[in-house]
């Protein structure tokens, strides 16, 4: 019997790299978290910030080479897939692990059927006939709120919209119910009303199939809504980490309130201006030593400029609340969003 108050998905000090023509990228500098079963963890910081590059590594979903996954620990139910051998790799992806990709026009191929989509995991990894992969595939349709089900799996990519591409996608990731869906800012290509209908088919679909979430993106008005803990990323690692409720409200780290006050008021007095985190993340030459976002940081010491600071649990915040900060927010601080 699986113990719920155990974690589904356990991250340890995973480091990755790109080797490029100029030298090495350090894209994921020792993250670590965990996912417990049944949580919807929310993943936020800026294009650049290491996000996907450390969802990706989990799972072997990069390129290699370029890309080299130089230590740490991936413990999916006590066991270390980082040690898996590449077969044994593929029966996690899609089986234990499902993944939703930004783009569904770019991850759905083109010359194949929805159906014949749908159907491949579940005859990979469940060994289901076609017969009975089709009735499955048909079941998963009508899921995902997909109407007149079984004609539909005769159609091809390009026959569906961009929101019932993304619902395909989610069908796909959900076909061997998986214990981790990774979802990959998959409402970012889509317009308001579709992310709304996406956002309430996770919702809905989490309380049915009561699976362990994490969701990429940048858009804090989304995690506000969905997520039950937020973990925030810079240069490659992770910044600060709370449930969603303390991290809004009392945010931490200076780039967690940098973010949070770029986010447009809806209440109260108008700015003239949108609120901008002046400059770029960094590209790291080097595991970092110093802070990451020391040149941009409002708050900046000496200290933070030589020494990258650990994250630890910031006191007076019940002990679930985690910042790599050398500086010392006031609080309370209160984010409207």
């Amino acid at each position: 019997m699986l113990d719920d108050k155990v974690p589904v998905l356990d991250v340890i000090d995973l480091q990755t790299v790109f080797e490029t023509r100029g030298g090495a990228v350090h894209a994921v500098n020792s993250v670590s978290f965990h996912l417990m079963p049944g949580e919807l963890l929310g993943v936020v910081g800026e294009s650049g910030s290491g996000k996907s590059v450390t969802m990706m590594s989990l799972i072997g979903l990069l390129p290699s080479p370029p890309a080299r996954v130089l230590g740490g620990q991936v413990l999916l139910r006590g066991v270390d897939i980082l040690k898996s051998t590449a077969e044994e790799l593929r029966a996690v992806r899609g089986a234990r692990i499902g993944f939703i990709f930004q783009d569904p026009m770019t991850s759905l191929n083109p010359v194949f059927t929805i159906g014949d989509q749908i159907m491949e995991p579940l005859i990979r990894h469940l060994g289901l006939s076609k017969k009975a992969a089709r009735v499955r595939a048909a079941e998963l349709i009508e899921l995902v709120g997909i109407s007149d089900a079984t004609a539909r799996l005769k159609s091809y990519p390009h026959q569906f919209s961009g929101g019932m591409r993304q619902r395909v996608m989610i069908a796909i990731a959900l076909a061997c119910d998986p214990e981790v869906l990774i979802a990959d800012e998959p409402t970012t290509a889509l317009d308001v009303t579709i992310q709304a209908q996406i956002l309430d088919l996770i919702k809905e679909l989490r309380q049915k199939l009561g699976m362990a979430i994490v969701w990429i993106t940048h858009d804090l008005g989304v995690i506000a809504g969905i997520a039950d803990r937020v973990m925030v990323m810079y240069g490659g690692q992770v910044v600060e980490q709370a449930a969603v409720i303390d991290l809004f409200e009392r945010p931490q780290h200076p780039y967690t309130r940098a973010l949070l006050q770029t986010v447009p008021k809806l209440s109260g007095e108008r700015a003239e201006r949108l609120q901008v985190i002046v400059g770029q993340p960094p590209i790291l030459g080097a595991a970092p030593v110093a802070c990451p976002f020391h040149n941009r940081c409002a708050h900046v010491m000496d200290i933070c400029q030589r020494e990258n600071p650990a994250l630890k649990s910031i006191i007076g915040l019940g002990g679930s609340h985690h910042a790599a900060c050398h500086w010392s927010a006031p609080s309370p601080h209160v984010a409207n969003v």
